[in-house]
C-alpha cells in the first residue's frame, strides 16, 4: 500500500517535529479547512444563490461576486480562530486586519491572500482559486508594525494556492520543494498527489491576454510575436493557453512548462497584479520549482513592498523565458 500523507504529516517530515512546524501546520490546516468550505460552495454554485455580482466593488474597484464575499469571510474567520495568526491582508479588504485578544498575544504570523482569484469565471464553470503567502512578524511584543506586514517575498515562511477545478488541489512550499495535495471528497482530506514538482526546463506554452496588444510597447509586441515562431528561444513555436484565472494559468504552466505574462501597459503603467498576494506567492513557488518570476526589472521576491495593495507587472514561469523578458524590458 502506498504511503498516505496529509499536509501536516508532510510538513513535519520536511521540517522535523518542532514548535515552529506545529505553528505553521496549524495555520496551513486553517487554510485547508477554509478551502474545503470554498470547494463545496464552488461545486454546488449552480444550485445555490452564490453566482453573480454582489452589487458593489472592492478596494481594487473590481465588481465583487457573491462567492467573493463568502470566501473572504470564511478565510478571515478561520484565520481569526488560529492562535498563531496575528493579521490578514486580503484583496477584498482596504486595510490590514489585525486580530486582538488574549489568545493573540503570542501570535506571530501574517497571512496575505486573494480569497477567490478569477471569481468572474464562476458563472461559466471555469477554474478559480485561492492564493496565499505566510510571513512571520519581525517586531517584538504584542503589536504589529507596517514593517511586519510589508515584507519582501524572500522572507516568506510558506506560500501556495488552491485551484478549484475538475478536482480541488492545494499546492504549497515551505522552502523545501513544491508539493501538491488533491482533495479526496469521499474522506474530506487533502492527500499528497504531486511531490517535488519541478517546472519543465523547456517552455512550450505562453499565457497572456493578447487583446491588450494595442497598449503594449513595440519591442514587447515583437517579442510575443517571436514566441509564436521557430525563432523562439526554445527553437520551437510556443502554444497559446490563457484561461484568465491566474491560479489556473500558473498551475497548468507549473506542470506542463510555460510562462505567464502580465506586462505594464499604457493604461496600467505600474502593472495590474498585486505584489503581496499574487506576485509573491507565485514567485516563491516558481523559485522552489526551478523557475523564476520578475516584474520586468528584478526578481519579484526582492521587491520592497510599500503598500498593502501594491501593483506590479508579472512574468513567471521557466527561468530562461522570464530572464529573456527581463533583459528585453531592462533595455
Amino acid at each position: 500500500m502506498h504511503k498516505i500523507t496529509n499536509i501536516s504529516t508532510h510538513l513535519y517530515d520536511l521540517h522535523t517535529f518542532s514548535q515552529k512546524s506545529l505553528e505553521l501546520a496549524d495555520v496551513l490546516n486553517q487554510i485547508v479547512l477554509a478551502a474545503k468550505f470554498v470547494s463545496r460552495e464552488v461545486n454546488k454554485a449552480g444550485l445555490t444563490d452564490i453566482l453573480g455580482a454582489a452589487g458593489h466593488t472592492n478596494v481594487q474597484d473590481e465588481q465583487v461576486q457573491k462567492l467573493d464575499v463568502y470566501t473572504n469571510e470564511i478565510f478571515i474567520e478561520l484565520m481569526r480562530q488560529s492562535p498563531h495568526v496575528k493579521a490578514v491582508g486580503s484583496e477584498e479588504e482596504d486595510k490590514i486586519i489585525i486580530f486582538k485578544g488574549k489568545n493573540k498575544n503570542n501570535a506571530k504570523y501574517i497571512v496575505h491572500l486573494d480569497p477567490l482569484d478569477g471569481s468572474s469565471n464562476i458563472d461559466v464553470n471555469v477554474s478559480v482559486g485561492t492564493n496565499f503567502a505566510i510571513f512571520e512578524k519581525k517586531s517584538k511584543g504584542k503589536g504589529i508594525t507596517k514593517e511586519d506586514y510589508l515584507q519582501k517575498g524572500k522572507d516568506v515562511i510558506a506560500a501556495g494556492y488552491v485551484v478549484y477545478g475538475s478536482s480541488t488541489m492545494l499546492v504549497y512550499s515551505s522552502g523545501k520543494g513544491v508539493h501538491g495535495f488533491t482533495l479526496d471528497p469521499s474522506i474530506g482530506e487533502f492527500i499528497l498527489s504531486h511531490e517535488n514538482i519541478m517546472i519543465p526546463k523547456e517552455s512550450t506554452i505562453y499565457s497572456i491576454n493578447e487583446s491588450y496588444e494595442p497598449k503594449w510597447k513595440d519591442d514587447f509586441t515583437a517579442h510575443i510575436k517571436k514566441m509564436k515562431t521557430n525563432d523562439d528561444i526554445s527553437g520551437k513555436a510556443k502554444t497559446a493557453r490563457y484561461i484568465g484565472s491566474l491560479v489556473a494559468d500558473f498551475h497548468r504552466n507549473l506542470l506542463k512548462g510555460g510562462i505567464y505574462l502580465y506586462p505594464a501597459d499604457k493604461k496600467s503603467p505600474n502593472g495590474k497584479l498585486r505584489l503581496l498576494y499574487e506576485g509573491i506567492p507565485f514567485a516563491f513557488l516558481a523559485k522552489h520549482a526551478g523557475g523564476y518570476a520578475s516584474n520586468g526589472q528584478m526578481d519579484v521576491l526582492e521587491i520592497e513592498p510599500t503598500e498593502l495593495h501594491q501593483r506590479i507587472p508579472l512574468f513567471v514561469g521557466n527561468t530562461k523565458d522570464v530572464k529573456a523578458i527581463e533583459k528585453l524590458l531592462k533595455i
